[in-house]
């Protein structure tokens, strides 16, 4: 049991959360704000399906680089990495990424169904969809004759479906409808979960070029790679402050979250005095925890205006 918690990489939950809680948050700001329920079990059924997702994406990660060989570069991480290390088989990963699959698409119905029946059955139907979407780009990461995050689109995908799909989604699993200045702050947790996989991506960057997994850090090299990640953590924050000026919010509750302003002020300047790849494994922790700090703080601090 300790290998396959492993293999989940609890460590990445956090990240994956980001996005339901703030589309959740600010979802059920706007319905109190115009006198209409927020209904908590989708919240909950939300979470679940997202944790779902994200140990899938994990197994089947584990199971993509530990057959294709990429893991074994990695002498850092081979022991982490259940399959590289046979602690793991690959046909008992390969069953446990099926199983998930399968409890995910269930979970998706069950989410789904307390959204949409019986009064959107319309929409139920464009989220089936969406959701069989979600299952298929958690494996296509490294599975496949042709997996994405081999041929430097990781981070497109990681932007649209941690970011856009996951904020947009949930918000409109409350709403049934779309604002598109929301595309602000879904674009903020996209650009955070983008900087997670770029600095994953920078410290293997050795490994990776030797491997042949050809990611958007690797073709861009080390130093533009950092000004990448510099860029992509300037941005969130600001992208928030712009929704809510927008949606002209005036209560000071709702802009507690600038008081991350200085953390990653200090997490940048610390990230551009690193020279080592490898040194670059505890910022990617620290990253994912301001994402998941910063949607909480959006969106309890919405919530406190009622």
């Amino acid at each position: 049991m300790k290998d396959w918690i492993q293999a989940a990489r609890l460590r990445t939950l956090p990240l994956s959360l980001s996005g339901i809680i703030m589309g959740s948050l600010i979802a059920r700001w706007k319905l109190l704000s115009e006198y209409r329920t927020w209904d908590i079990w989708i919240f909950l059924l939300a979470l679940l399906v997202t944790l779902l997702f994200q140990v899938l994406s994990n197994y089947a990660n584990d199971y993509g680089d530990g057959v294709k060989g990429t893991d074994t570069q990695r002498a850092n991480e081979a022991e982490a990495r259940a399959v590289a290390s046979g602690r793991i088989t690959a046909l008992q990963m390969r069953n446990a990424v099926i199983l998930f699959s399968v409890l995910s698409f269930v979970a998706t119905l069950g989410l789904l169904y307390r959204a949409f029946f019986p009064e959107n059955l319309n929409d139920f139907y464009i989220f089936v969809g969406l959701g069989i979407a979600c299952i298929l780009a958690a494996i296509g990461y490294t599975v496949g004759k042709k997996p994405y995050g081999y041929m430097g689109l990781g981070d497109v995908f990681v932007f649209i479906f941690f970011g856009w799909v996951s904020v947009m989604g949930s918000y409109y699993l409350f709403t049934k409808t779309f604002d598109l200045w929301l595309f602000l702050p879904a674009s903020a947790v996209g650009f955070f979960s983008v900087a997670v996989l770029n600095l994953n991506n920078m410290r293997d960057i050795e490994s990776d070029q030797k491997s042949g997994k050809h990611t958007l850090a690797l073709k861009l090299g080390y130093k533009k790679a950092m000004i990448y990640q510099i860029i992509l953590l300037q941005l969130p924050l600001i992208l928030i402050l712009a929704y809510l000026l927008k949606n002209d919010v005036r209560s000071y509750y709702a802009y507690i979250f600038m008081i991350l302003f200085l953390p990653l002020t200090k997490l940048r300047r610390n990230l551009m005095e690193i020279t080592n790849p490898k040194d670059l494994d505890p910022f990617l922790k620290q990253v994912a925890i301001t994402c998941f700090i910063t949607s909480i703080l959006v969106g309890v601090g919405l919530n406190l205006i009622f």
